[in-house]
């Protein structure tokens, strides 16, 4: 009897373990939140044979598609004033409808003419989806599209928004949906209970525009949420929204920073690297600056000891995680509003003409060793999943895959 709960107990952390059980995709910038996703094996000779599916969408969206099991989610807004919220639910093998929901937007849609209402990525716990819009409506769904709870935060909070739009992506941290909503009014930040949208805390926020997403770390077995503005950086528990520390140095409002274990890299006075390695409410530590390597619309990628940056000429540069010393650049065929994502050595982005880049890193150079042009406006971040890329144009979602 010990050796079969032995064999079980084993079985069950193989399959738990395994590259497909850590392949989803389940937030803006991947399942850490830095661009970087372990045991995906996208295509990287890109061309118009990488095209395994496309759906057509009815509506504009700068979302990035997220990957939960078969489920590839994507969200757009359509009508002359964006009012008609879409989520949509594609097979991620197919590209055959699985579900799709559609809401009145009660909150603002005024935007911004280069951004929309669909600007948020959805996020997911594995079990859920949550679909956040610049109007301020969001959803709860199980992953069969089954509406569990929504909840109008304009109604909340009225003033909670701006005629520019707004963009911050929620992120799932512990046991709480954690959504940023700052803009020029009424800004605050709050941790929602998962299973009923109710607000388990709530805290105030620096008002001016901003469009960062929260990011997740770890300072220990801790589990720390980076809440960015143009102040610095609020350190907060997600189980409570209680301070842990403040970086007051000041930061960027549309590249957000990017983690790695207790280090977090802050677009802030070009690029910043602190530690948050204790919970004892002491300031993080400032590893480095460096002023040149100033992000532009992209946010950082981190892969291994190495972080990556797009400046707003499209230059790439890669740096030394520990030090930011520069190893090298390359000039890339821009402009870009999406941010970089990675697997391996390689390195994608979709400049604003869709046109694909995939990017070798792993060598002493960086070099574009395939391109795909889609011929479509992209403004979104692709997402990696498996052995495939998915991105969302103005008017589709592609998968791509070796033929």
């Amino acid at each position: 009897m010990k050796t079969l709960f032995a064999l079980s107990s084993l079985l069950t952390i193989l399959l738990t373990s395994s590259p497909s059980a850590q392949a989803d995709w389940l937030q803006f910038r991947g399942p850490n939140g830095n661009g970087y996703i372990d045991g995906a094996n996208p295509p990287t000779a890109l061309s118009q044979d990488s095209i395994a599916w496309s759906a057509e969408l009815p509506g504009r969206g700068l979302a990035s598609p997220i990957i939960v099991g078969d489920n590839v989610i994507v969200t757009c807004a359509s009508g002359p004033e964006q009012r008609q919220l879409h989520i949509y639910s594609f097979d991620q093998k197919t590209g055959v409808l699985r579900w799709h929901r559609q809401f009145w937007a009660t909150g603002r849609t005024m935007t911004q003419s280069k951004t929309c209402v669909a600007a948020p990525s959805p996020a997911s716990d594995g079990k859920h989806v949550y679909a956040l819009f610049s109007s301020n409506d969001l959803y709860c769904f199980s992953l069969d599209g089954d509406l569990l709870w929504m909840r109008s935060l304009t109604l909340d909070y009225p003033n909670a928004s701006n005629s520019l739009g707004l963009a911050s992506s929620p992120i799932v941290a512990g046991e709480r949906l954690i959504v940023q909503i700052e803009n020029d009014s009424d800004s605050f930040a709050a941790g929602l209970n998962l299973e009923s949208g109710v607000n388990e805390w709530k805290i105030a926020r620096p008002k001016a525009a901003n469009w960062t997403s929260p990011v997740a770390l770890k300072a220990g077995n801790q589990v720390i949420v980076a809440l960015q503005s143009s102040k610095g950086v609020l350190g907060v528990l997600p189980a409570t929204g209680s301070e842990i520390w403040n970086f007051t140095k000041g930061a960027a409002t549309i590249p957000s920073g990017a983690a790695a274990g207790d280090q977090l890299y802050i677009p802030s006075n070009g690029l910043t690297a602190i530690q948050t390695s204790k919970l004892t409410g002491e300031d993080p530590k400032k590893l480095w600056n460096e002023g040149q390597q100033r992000p532009g619309t992209a946010s950082p990628l981190i892969v291994g000891d190495k972080i990556f940056v797009i400046n707003g000429a499209g230059v790439l540069t890669c740096a030394n995680r520990n030090s930011g010393e520069r190893l090298w650049r390359l000039r890339l065929k821009g402009p870009f509003s999406g941010s970089p994502v990675s697997s391996g050595n390689n390195l994608f982005i979709f400049n604003e003409q869709g046109l694909g880049q995939c990017v070798e890193i792993g060598a002493s150079e960086g070099k574009v060793i395939s391109e795909i042009d889609l011929k479509e406006t992209v403004l979104g971040t692709a997402a990696l999943s498996g052995q495939a890329i998915y991105v969302r144009s103005d008017g589709h979602l592609w998968k791509l895959a070796n033929p």
